[in-house]
């Protein structure tokens, strides 16, 4: 059996599987970057780079065992500074207003990236691999180098921060009470 079976298995004979493995990965991987920093352009442009630095080092990578999570710390890590700009720069848009021409951000959007702004790296990451892409806890902690009670403290660490910052009845009253829902 040669090339990627899925994101958790690999079966890797060579460079000319890294189509194969970008195929398999790439998607889910974009949609776990744009959960931790709430801008697809930016998430494709951090996942992109990410696979260029894999397919650089693919043999090396292959031969250490599955590359995924190599590919996905290095595409968090560079969003991780985009990540930092895209939140200043909805704090700009709260303290002065959308430029001119810029439509606005939707409420639901703007509550959530306010409140994973409020957590740190390490829970933000967390968050996102446990929650998002459904990796347990033991794998959560090899990936991100951390013991399973480090990686048990930072969720629930990060769930009494979103729940107290979702459940603000400001955010509540702005989701509920939109056009959208009447």
């Amino acid at each position: 059996m040669d090339g990627w079976t899925d994101g958790r298995r690999t079966v890797l004979t060579g460079a000319e599987d890294f189509d194969a493995f970008y195929t398999a990965t790439a998607k889910r991987l974009v949609a776990t970057v744009y959960a931790m920093t709430g801008d697809l352009a930016e998430a494709e442009d951090a996942v992109q780079e990410a696979y260029v630095r894999a397919w650089q080092r693919w043999d090396r990578l292959v031969r250490e065992g599955d590359p995924l999570p190599w590919v996905r710390t290095v595409a968090v890590r560079l969003a991780i500074s985009t990540w930092r700009r895209t939140r200043n720069r909805v704090r700009a848009h709260f303290r002065h207003g959308p430029p001119a021409d810029a439509p606005g951000l939707s409420a639901d959007r703007v509550a959530l990236l306010d409140a994973l702004g409020e957590l740190n790296a390490e829970q933000r990451r967390a968050v996102v691999l446990h929650h998002l892409l459904d990796l347990p806890v033991e794998e959560v902690a090899r990936e991100t180098g951390v013991s399973n009670g480090a990686v048990r403290t930072r969720l629930h660490r990060a769930r009494k921060v979103l729940g107290e910052r979702l459940a603000d009845p400001f955010v509540t009253a702005g989701r509920v009470g939109s056009a959208d829902h009447g």
